[in-house]
């Protein structure tokens, strides 16, 4: 497939998705309004997030259906495209369970963290037989800007692990204001679609172009003031996405350069906790990061736009190491 051919198939895609996601909204939105699948908050949260209680949750039904939707359009069925997806319905399959346990079944902490971690193992223990075994992926790790790679051999498994249990987290804890892991994951997205065409993934940049259009088209119920949000079943499920596009492009780094916003979220989330276990004090009015910046005074809306800035720049610099 040509570079023209492949942008033109991106194009496409993202139009799909996003109109999928724009016909559904309308449709969905109001049966999760009348089954009271509505958005818990944190007694400890900024006080502004108050008035969000009750807004339907679990947009990532049909957000994640749009995705699948376009990338089977659009694209062949290979083997790659199909462990693509089989990562993120992976995920979206423990979303759904983590919001239906907190939002049917009233239970606020879903689903225990040792059952969301079995999953996940299970999930990137067939990610490595089938990247290994049938993709031929080599256990290497690729680094920017040297041309010798790492042989990392058995912890190359360890590593795609990490990649897909961190990835998911990340994104999931994202996930905290309207728009914000939505727009940055379309931001992402959008990158590793050209880094896609440019290393001839093209099967797996109309699976990145998917993502895209459907987040943008989320992004239309999904901006402040959101009419509902994705919920950990989409949060995870794009998490695992990401992560997905990270090993089968063999590019594991970039995920932490393009990435980045996902990275300092999670990030912010363990040094809060390490600190307060060690010394007894936070380092963060409040973590995630972003609710730091709120509790520091800054609008909702301000974080989101600078968030999405910070993905922009730290996007365009992974593909300048490419």
């Amino acid at each position: 497939m040509s570079e023209v051919k492949a942008l033109e198939n991106i194009l496409i895609t993202m139009a799909i998705a996003a109109g999928t996601v724009l016909l559904l909204g309308p449709i969905l939105i109001p049966i999760l309004h009348k089954l009271k699948f509505g958005q818990s908050i944190r007694e400890e949260g900024p006080a502004s997030h108050k008035k969000k209680s009750g807004t339907p949750t679990m947009g990532g039904i049909f957000l994640i259906a749009a995705i699948v939707i376009a990338t089977v359009i659009e694209s062949p069925l290979t083997t790659e495209i199909v462990l693509a997806l089989f990562i993120m319905i992976g995920h979206w399959i423990l979303g759904f369970l983590d919001d239906y346990i907190k939002v049917v079944k009233k239970r606020n902490l879903g689903l225990k963290a040792r059952q969301k971690l079995l999953g996940q193992i299970i999930i990137a223990v067939v990610t490595m037989i089938i990247a290994t075994e049938m993709l031929e992926i080599k256990t290497t790790l690729w680094l920017p800007f040297v041309e010798n790679e790492i042989n990392l051999g058995i912890f190359y498994y360890a590593l795609i692990l990490f990649v897909i249990v961190g990835a998911s987290n990340a994104v999931n804890l994202t996930d905290g204001l309207d728009g914000l892991a939505s727009g940055n994951m379309a931001i992402a997205a959008s990158c590793y679609a050209v880094i896609c065409i440019l290393t001839k993934h093209f099967d797996l940049a109309i699976f990145c172009a998917a993502i895209v259009g459907a987040c943008v088209g989320f992004l239309r119920f999904n901006f402040h003031p959101a009419k509902i949000f994705m919920g950990d079943t989409g949060s995870l499920a794009l998490g695992g996405a990401f992560a997905a596009i990270g090993i089968l492009t063999h590019t594991e780094i970039l995920l932490a350069v393009i990435g980045f916003i996902f990275v300092c979220e999670a990030l912010s989330v363990i040094i809060q906790v390490i600190s307060f276990q060690t010394t007894g004090r936070r380092i963060f009015k409040m973590s995630p990061i972003h609710h730091h910046f709120e509790l520091s005074g800054w609008k909702e809306t301000k974080v989101v736009f600078v968030f999405w800035t910070v993905g922009l720049i730290f996007g365009v610099m992974g593909l300048l190491m490419i």
